[in-house]
C-alpha cells in the first residue's frame, strides 16, 4: 500500500494542474526526477519508523486565529501591543521605536494596527488609541515620501521638528547615520552582492518601482545557485551572538516587522502560526522539548547550548568518515533504530550506552528521527509556514534576505541547534566525490525531515506534499549554501536599534522626572572617575581612544585612530604587551567590545575600521574581552 501511494503522489506531482509551485521550482531549478527520487524514499523511510514507533503520537493541533486575533498578536511580538488595548498609555518606548521605522515598515505596522482597532469597534472595545494616529499621520506637503513620524504632534517642539526633519532626509529614511541617499539601482551594487544597508522592503519597493525587478533565475545543479556574498563593511560585520540581549529584543522586533513588509510588497501572505500547547514529555531525549532538553543537558555540563545526543549522533556519524557513499540517504533497519532509541533513552545519560553497537547509517538515522521528533519543530510552530513560503518570493535574492530575517526570529536554542546541523550537512557535502552527496541530494533528504511536520494534521500535509517537495527543498539549499550569510545581522537592523538607542536617551534627558536621577547619575559617575582616575575627554587628545583591557596584564592603552587601523590591530597590539604573571590568551579567544553610547555592547569582527566605527559611535567605550567574560 505503501508504495502504491508513492507513486501516486509520484506520478500526482507532475500532472496536477495545481501543482503550480511544484511545477514552478522545477522549471526554476529543474530538479530532475532522480534527485526528487530521494525526496519521496525519505518520506517513505519516515512513513515506516513512524508506523512501528509512535502510533500513541498526540498531533500538535495549530489553531486557526479568529479575525483580528493574528495581528494582534503580530503587534505584542513586535514590542507593539501598547498602541492599543488598555495598556495604550505607556507609548515612550513605541513612539521612539516608530520614530526609527522606514516607510515600508511603517505600512506594515499601520495595516497590522488598522485591523486591530477595526476589530475592537466591531466587538466593542473601543479603546482610545491616541498615539497612533498622530503617529502615522503623513504630512502632506512630503507627497508620499516618509511619514515624519517622530512623536504625537501634540508634544512635539520646535526643536523636536528640526531635529526629525533631519534625520528623514531622502526617500530611505536615513537612520542619521552614514546610510546610502541613493536608491539601490544606482548602488555600485553587482546582483550578487547582498545590501545589508538598505532595508529589504525598501530595496524591493525601489525595484518595482523602477520595473527593473529582473527575475534572477538560475538553472538545476550546485553550482548554478548564485555566489551571494557580502561586500565588506568598514564599520565590521555583525554576527548573532555579538549583540547584547536587550539589544537582540530589538533586532527581533525589527526583523519581523521588516519580514512582514517586504512579504506586504511582493504580495506573500506572511502569517505566524499558532501551537495550541499540547502535554510534552518533561525528561528523555526524543520528542522532548528543546528547551527541556538543555535544562537537562545543563546541569551535565554548564553552559550547553546544543543538546548532548544530538552533538553525539554528529561526532558518531563523522567518526566514521564523511566518505561512505550514500551517507544520510540510506536508512538504518527500522526495528534496530527503534531499539536503539529505547536503550539511549535509558542509558544516554548514565553513560552506559555502548556506542560501538551504533552503525553510521543507523546514527544518520537517529539523527534525523531526532529532528523530526521535536514536539515543535525546529523552524519552530509559529514561522515553520513562513519558511516554506519563502519558495514563493520572486527572486533568489529576495528569498535570501527572507530567510536571513526568518533566522534572526527563531529562539536562541532553535538557531543555535539549526546552525550547528547545517555545518555539519556542509561537511557531508564538502566529501561529495567520495559520498555522492551533492548540496542537491543532501538538501532533498534533509527537506522532508525539517518540513514534513506531524503536528500539523498529517492530511493537509499529505494532500500537498508534492506541491511542497520541490520548494522546500529549495529552501533547504539555499540554508545549507547560504548559511554564513543567513547568520548575519543586516546593517540597516543594527543602525536602526542605534538610532532607537540614542533617540530613547535623548527622550529621557527630556522626561522632567529623569533629571533628578541623571544629576545622581553624573555626580555619581564623576565621583567614580575620580576615584579610577581614568583620564577623561579632555585627557584624551582628539583622535585617540582609549582601550580598557581589565584582564590583561597591560590593563588600559591610549591608541591613535588612523584610517587603516582596525579592531585585529588593536587587539593584537594588546597581546603583544603580555607579561609572565597573567594567564596567556590566544589571539581566537579575545575581541574588541564597542559598548555603550548607541549600542548596549557589540563584539567587533576584526576587520573593522575603528575610525569609521567611532564616528558612527563617538561615545561608546571600547573594552578588550573574552567572549565568555
Amino acid at each position: 500500500r505503501r508504495s502504491g501511494q508513492y507513486t501516486m503522489n509520484h506520478d500526482h506531482s507532475k500532472k496536477t494542474p495545481d501543482g503550480a509551485a511544484f511545477d514552478r521550482a522545477g522549471s526554476q531549478d529543474s530538479l530532475d526526477e532522480l534527485a526528487m527520487d530521494d525526496y519521496w524514499k525519505e518520506l517513505e523511510n519516515i512513513h515506516e519508523t513512524r508506523g512501528n514507533n509512535h502510533e500513541e503520537r498526540v498531533a500538535l493541533v495549530v489553531k486557526e486565529p479568529d479575525e483580528g486575533e493574528l495581528e494582534e498578536e503580530w503587534l505584542k511580538e513586535a514590542g507593539l501591543s501598547n498602541l492599543f488595548g488598555e495598556s495604550s498609555g505607556d507609548s515612550l518606548e513605541s513612539v521612539v521605536f516608530l520614530s526609527t521605522l522606514t516607510r515600508t515598515q511603517k505600512a506594515a505596522v499601520e495595516k497590522r494596527v488598522e485591523t486591530v482597532t477595526q476589530t475592537m469597534r466591531k466587538k466593542n472595545k473601543q479603546h482610545q488609541i491616541p498615539d497612533v494616529r498622530d503617529i502615522f499621520r503623513v504630512q502632506n506637503d512630503s507627497k508620499g515620501k516618509v511619514c515624519d513620524g517622530s512623536e504625537p504632534s501634540t508634544v512635539r517642539t520646535s526643536e523636536n521638528k528640526s531635529e526629525t526633519q533631519d534625520g528623514t532626509k531622502g526617500p530611505n529614511f536615513s537612520l542619521g547615520m552614514d546610510e546610502q541617499k541613493s536608491p539601490p539601482e544606482d548602488m555600485p551594487f553587482s546582483d550578487t552582492d547582498i545590501n545589508l544597508e538598505i532595508p529589504f522592503a525598501e530595496q524591493a519597493a525601489n525595484l518595482k518601482d523602477s520595473s527593473i525587478g529582473k527575475m534572477c533565475k538560475g538553472g538545476g545543479g550546485d553550482t548554478l545557485l548564485p555566489n551571494f556574498r557580502l561586500p565588506k563593511d568598514k564599520t565590521g560585520t555583525t554576527k548573532i551572538g555579538d549583540l547584547a540581549p536587550q539589544d537582540m529584543k530589538k533586532v527581533y522586533s525589527l526583523a519581523l516587522i521588516e519580514l512582514t513588509a517586504l512579504y506586504d510588497i511582493l504580495g506573500t501572505e506572511f502569517k505566524q502560526q499558532k501551537a495550541v500547547k499540547i502535554k510534552t514529555k518533561d525528561s528523555g531525549l526524543f520528542g522532548v522539548p528543546l528547551s527541556v532538553l538543555l535544562e537537562q543537558d545543563q546541569k551535565k555540563v554548564p553552559g550547553t547550548k546544543i543538546p548532548l545526543i544530538f552533538q553525539k549522533l554528529i561526532a558518531q556519524i563523522e567518526e566514521a568518515t564523511l566518505e561512505t557513499e550514500g551517507l544520510l540517504r540510506i536508512p538504518g533497519v527500522a526495528t534496530r533504530i527503534k531499539s536503539l532509541c529505547q536503550e539511549l533513552e535509558a542509558k544516554f545519560y548514565e553513560g552506559t550506552f555502548n556506542w560501538e553497537n551504533v552503525k553510521q547509517h543507523d546514527a544518520a538515522s537517529l539523527l534525523k528521527l531526532f529532528i523530526r521528533e521535536l514536539p515543535q519543530p525546529l523552524l519552530t510552530v509559529e514561522y515553520l509556514k513562513a519558511f516554506q513560503d519563502v519558495q514563493n518570493l520572486p527572486t533568489k535574492k529576495q528569498q535570501l534576505q527572507a530567510l536571513n530575517l526568518l533566522v534572526l526570529l527563531l529562539p536562541e536554542a532553535n538557531r543555535d541547534t539549526l546552525k550547528v546541523l547545517l555545518e555539519f550537512l556542509q561537511r557531508v557535502i564538502d566529501h561529495r566525490d567520495k559520498n555522492k552527496m551533492t548540496l542537491k541530494n543532501v538538501a532533498m533528504v534533509m527537506a522532508p525531515n525539517l518540513f514534513t511536520f506531524h503536528g500539523f494534521g498529517s492530511k493537509t500535509i499529505e494532500q500537498s506534499e508534492f506541491v511542497m517537495a520541490a520548494g522546500t527543498a529549495n529552501v533547504m539549499r539555499f540554508m545549507i549554501q547560504y548559511q554564513k550569510l543567513l547568520w548575519t545581522i543586516p546593517k540597516f537592523i543594527v543602525n536602526q536599534v542605534r538610532k532607537q538607542n540614542t533617540e530613547r536617551q535623548k527622550k529621557e534627558k527630556k522626561d522632567k522626572a529623569m533629571k533628578k536621577l541623571l544629576k545622581k547619575m553624573a555626580y555619581d559617575r564623576e565621583k567614580h572617575e575620580k576615584q579610577e582616575k581614568t583620564p577623561n575627554d579632555a585627557d584624551v587628545p582628539q583622535g585617540v581612544i582609549r582601550v580598557q583591557a581589565p584582564h590583561l596584564s597591560k590593563v588600559s592603552m591610549a591608541i591613535q585612530l588612523t584610517e587603516e587601523l582596525k579592531a585585529g590591530d588593536v587587539v593584537a597590539r594588546f597581546l603583544s604587551q603580555k607579561s609572565g604573571n597573567v594567564q596567556t590568551l590566544k589571539k581566537e579567544e579575545v575581541f574588541l567590545y564597542e559598548i555603550g553610547g548607541n549600542i548596549g555592547e557589540r563584539c567587533l569582527d576584526d576587520d573593522t575600521y575603528m575610525k569609521d566605527l567611532y564616528q558612527l559611535n563617538p561615545n561608546a567605550e571600547w573594552v578588550i574581552k573574552s567572549k565568555q567574560s
